[in-house]
């Protein structure tokens, strides 16, 4: 499970830094926050980034969401995201 904080309406997808207060993983999405834009929009970043299924196992309507990588190890998604989080 991957706890994100999602700022939509961005100029381009993008994985930014981890918020240390709400301890998060920022994330931009192209997309705006209506009719589930920015939910499908995530949904599709992140299975491009992690090239497995990824669904929104809560926050739907809110910014803060939590996403679950299906079938995916712990130490597989942390080096990926170590390779893309901003510092």
């Amino acid at each position: 499970l991957i706890d994100i904080d999602v700022t939509p309406n961005a100029k381009k997808n993008e994985i930014g830094s981890i918020n240390e207060w709400r301890n998060r993983l920022e994330v931009k999405i192209k997309a705006i926050a209506k009719d589930g834009k920015a939910n499908k929009e995530i949904v599709k970043f992140f299975k491009e980034i992690f090239k497995k299924d990824v669904e929104i196992v809560s926050g739907s309507t809110s910014p803060q969401k939590t996403i679950l990588i299906k079938d995916a190890k712990k130490e597989e998604i942390v080096k990926i995201l170590e390779s893309l989080v901003k510092k």
